[in-house]
């Protein structure tokens, strides 16, 4: 029969000063181990016939009834078939496994934007993630595990931001969404998207169009365009002749601003975007005007040796994102320059009979439905190149020779033969 051990009392217990170890009682295997000055719980048991030692913790801070209640638990264990120490390095592998899944919003939002940023067509646009994520995320729940974030963290980010900033809160909320499904897509959450619109926070939060109405972009009214151009074509200089050429191509600011003239096919009267540089990341051929080469003829004939850009800036790299906006305040035409392909979205659908998915390939829209994109291989060329003819012909004044139809009546191949140089004076020329 073992030896029962007294029962020593908390005062006792805390007179112990001198090394040694002493069965304390109230648990079999209990003992309090002093050595030079050191008081430390420690738990003897056997366990598949061999001597095992279990520390639980440092006297005073682990109190004698805890050490007792914790000694007691571990002969529960045992009893029951589980060695103690074991059953205890499985809970601590269990606890670090869990610490390393829990992955909190903030580093998640880094991840995900290091995954993509190379992705991203726009240097900045990583920035501009970091920023609004930092402002209008990271105080509400940047430190919060991506497992636990829920409806209630995301609507304590939009809702202040809703009403008065609307756009950017809409912005916000796609971030917060495509963060969440990327944490779930690798294993650090899992059910519902709670920053989804549909089916989540459409129920709650008021729809955006109606809080705050899409405004677009200003533009020029199509009556007005032809005015409109002989104005920005009268002033001198890059942002200038790079929005005469925005116009007469109906492309984007920033495939102006970036354009090279290795993108340029004199012969073929085309200027060729390589998918990199486009919004659809396919490239797109644009089929230039007896106008817009008379332009670009110009520009490379003024060319300074191993500059790269059609249209550079002072510093002989591209024009900056604000030039063009910049040149059309000044002199107060009271649109922007994207607006411009609205201008010519209007003209062709107002003016003109061409087709509209032939308009439609002008502006590089992509196609809406998978289906028609199966079946639409071609970029209707030569169609494309009537219309930014008739474009053109609008832009400097004069009526496009057209049919009662709205299609030159002229051959195509004219709109687009090597005769700009015989056209440059009355035609082409920058004013």
């Amino acid at each position: 029969m073992p030896k029962r051990i007294l029962e020593k009392t908390a005062l006792e217990v805390s007179r112990l000063r001198e090394d040694g170890v002493y069965a304390v009682g109230g648990a079999p295997g209990l003992h309090l181990q002093i050595i030079g000055g050191s008081r430390v719980w420690v738990f003897r048991y056997r366990f598949m016939h061999q001597r095992r030692r279990m520390g639980l913790g440092s006297y005073p801070a682990v109190s004698l009834a805890s050490a007792r209640d914790a000694a007691r638990q571990a002969i529960a264990l045992r009893d029951s078939g589980i060695d103690p120490l074991k059953a205890r390095a499985d809970e601590r592998e269990a606890a670090r496994l869990a610490n390393a899944l829990r992955l909190e919003f903030d580093k998640a939002a880094d991840a995900f934007i290091t995954e993509h940023e190379s992705t991203w067509r726009n240097a900045k646009h990583a920035q501009q993630w970091r920023n609004t994520l930092a402002t209008y995320v990271s105080p509400h729940f940047g430190q919060v595990a991506v497992s636990d974030v829920d409806q209630a963290h995301v609507l304590r980010a939009l809702a202040p931001i809703w009403k008065t900033k609307t756009e950017t809160a809409t912005r916000v909320r796609g971030r917060i969404e495509q963060i969440l499904d990327w944490a779930t897509a690798h294993g650090h959450r899992t059910g519902t998207n709670p920053a989804r619109w549909r089916g989540q926070l459409e129920h709650i939060l008021a729809n955006p169009d109606k809080v705050a109405p899409v405004k677009h972009r200003a533009a020029v009214a199509v009556a007005e365009l032809p005015s409109a151009y002989q104005q920005i074509a009268s002033i001198d200089g890059q942002s200038a002749r790079a929005l005469c050429f925005l116009i007469l191509t109906a492309a984007r600011s920033g495939e102006v601003r970036g354009m090279v003239w290795s993108e340029v096919d004199f012969d073929s009267a085309l200027w060729i975007v390589p998918a990199e540089r486009m919004k659809a990341n396919k490239e797109h051929r644009v089929p230039l005007s007896r106008q817009a080469l008379s332009l670009l003829r110009k520009q490379h004939a003024a060319r300074e040796e191993l500059v790269e850009q059609v249209f550079p800036s002072n510093r002989k790299g591209p024009l900056s994102d604000m030039a063009l906006l910049a040149l059309m305040r000044r002199h107060q035409l009271g649109a922007v320059p994207h607006g411009f392909r609205s201008t010519f979205r209007d003209w062709a659908g107002e003016m003109t009979h061409h087709p509209r998915d032939a308009v439609e390939l002008c502006l590089a829209h992509t196609i809406d439905t998978k289906t028609e994109a199966a079946y639409r291989r071609g970029d209707m060329l030569e169609k494309r190149a009537a219309i930014m003819q008739d474009w053109a012909d609008y832009a400097h004044g004069r009526r496009a020779e057209n049919t009662t139809d709205g299609h030159s009546s002229a051959p195509i191949a004219s709109t687009r033969d090597n005769t700009a140089d015989q056209h440059n004076n009355t035609e082409g020329a920058m004013q």
